[in-house]
């Protein structure tokens, strides 16, 4: 797979929060692409430069709350600040299965370094075209991020735990470049 540039198809690629007690919140083509770009090499990542945008508040994508006790609100303060934000910094290839890429990642106007990790969940190639979708997760600490407290009375009597499993469904396509 050389001589290929990835572009990230942003109505294609998704991105979900899930807290502790299983309640997830899932966010889906509400992506804004600033410049993201991989590198495969033998059907294996070996670079990701990923910044994009996610508006909470974005009226042309779906937004899916698979369990409706916790709003994907009640995550994020999206009335006053409606976007998640991520530009990675560095990417670390451990080995063809462990990948790390390190960013910055911006939840209620706080901005924090996180690491987070890389791996490619599909691989298509036709004659015609090739994607790839490449899954990038970790764990943050809601508190890191000035979201609600713990307080069961905030959240109708349902406690969340400290921390929030992040994932993102990034798609990518591709051109050949001659």
């Amino acid at each position: 797979m050389t001589n290929i540039k990835w572009n990230l198809n942003v109505n294609q690629s998704d991105f979900m929060v899930r807290a502790k007690n299983s309640s997830i919140a899932y966010l889906d083509s509400s992506f804004n692409q600033l410049s993201s770009s991989i590198a495969i090499e033998n059907n294996h990542l070996t670079n990701a430069n990923l910044e994009f945008v996610l508006d909470v508040n974005k009226k042309e994508g779906k937004l899916e709350h698979i369990k409706n006790n916790i709003k994907f609100r009640d995550y994020l303060n999206a009335s006053q600040y409606p976007f998640v934000v991520f530009k990675s910094i560095s990417y670390e290839k451990i080995n063809d299965d462990i990948n790390f890429v390190k960013g910055y990642l911006t939840i209620n106007n706080i901005t924090k370094v996180v690491e987070l990790d890389a791996k490619i969940a599909t691989l298509e190639n036709s004659n015609d075209s090739s994607k790839v979708l490449v899954e990038i997760f970790g764990e943050i600490n809601r508190q890191d991020f000035g979201l609600y407290s713990n307080s069961n009375i905030e959240n109708n009597g349902l406690l969340v735990g400290y921390n929030l499993n992040l994932t993102a469904n990034l798609e990518f396509t591709a051109n050949n470049i001659n």
